[in-house]
């Protein structure tokens, strides 16, 4: 049991600190008392005793006025153009005249517009580099000394676990573990307490035995404070490998995993002296929120 305790520990303490209208033509109405539109020069003239009537070509059309002369008037009569297969004859009204403005306007844009060169696309980011994710990773460890966050954790005899982290630097973390989990670790910056709660014990080590124990500290530089054994860029996560020699029982491996694009940490899995691997997936990270001071004592 004491053992199960220590990997534990192990994997729990691997961290410390953590999206146109239509036309209308119009026609003009004749003026009212104004002549015919056309008048047939051929008329007679009426003479007395003498009834000569003119043929009207129309009876609409013939107008008897009141000096007794006969007009034959004609109509003004619009032929309509013969239109050929293919062929669009231009509209003669006014309104039509003023809506081809628009078209034309637009046709004369729509030309501009195709010699308008296209922008070319922004260029595409760089590649990141090794010593840009580095520098990354430390600005998320460094942006707040608190963060809140619920994780997941499986063991490596597959069990899963979940529940709630609480950090703050330097060397203050506690893992709340949800039921059925019995199991509760604390730090408080200078030792680690594992605490069962159903066989009511508790452990106490030293929080320089713990891996990632330089996540404790107020400002964290990866490249100074640990052995970076590689760093491995891919679309899915950015992993920084590093190795702690002083841990518990030996030599631990670390993966700390980020979010390639908001780099913000996903995860992180411990690989103890023994070769059991834990890893531990964080959601809903906040670091904003101060943890109560309470939440970290150690009861000794």
């Amino acid at each position: 049991m004491k053992y199960t305790s220590v990997a534990a520990l192990i994997a729990a303490l691997s961290f410390a600190v953590p999206a146109a209208a239509a036309n209308v033509a119009r026609s003009t109405r004749p003026l009212q008392g104004s002549a015919p539109a056309a008048v047939d020069s051929g008329a007679a003239e009426a003479k007395p005793g003498e009834a000569k009537v003119a043929e009207p070509k129309s009876k609409s059309a013939e107008v008897k006025p009141s000096d007794g002369k006969a007009i034959d008037a004609k109509p003004a009569a619009a032929k309509p153009a013969e239109t050929k297969p293919g062929e669009t004859r231009p509209a003669d009204s006014p309104a039509a005249q003023k809506g081809a403005k628009p078209a034309a306007q637009a046709a004369a844009s729509a030309a501009g517009g195709a010699t308008t060169a296209t922008p070319p696309p922004p260029a595409p980011e760089p590649p990141l580099s090794r010593a840009d994710a580095l520098k990354r990773a430390n600005a998320f460890f460094n942006a707040s000394p608190v963060m809140t966050a619920d994780f997941v954790q499986i063991g490596g005899d597959g069990k899963r676990s979940e529940g709630r982290l609480h950090v703050q630097r330097a060397g203050r973390v506690r893992f709340e573990y949800a039921q059925p989990a019995t199991m509760e670790v604390v730090a408080d910056g200078a030792q680690v307490a594992v605490r069962d709660r159903k066989l009511n014990t508790q452990d106490l080590y030293f929080i320089t035995q713990t891996p990632l124990k330089f996540l404790m500290k107020d400002k964290i530089d990866l490249e100074k404070d640990v052995t970076v054994e590689d760093v491995k860029i891919e679309d899915l996560g950015v992993t920084i490998f590093i190795e702690d020699k002083a841990t518990f029982g030996g030599t631990s491996h670390v993966r700390l995993i980020f979010d390639p694009k908001s780099f913000k940490l996903k995860q992180w899995q411990v690989k103890d002296p023994q070769g059991y691997e834990t890893l531990i997936s964080l959601f809903n990270i906040d670091q904003a929120k101060i943890p109560d001071a309470a939440l970290f004592k150690i009861n000794k």
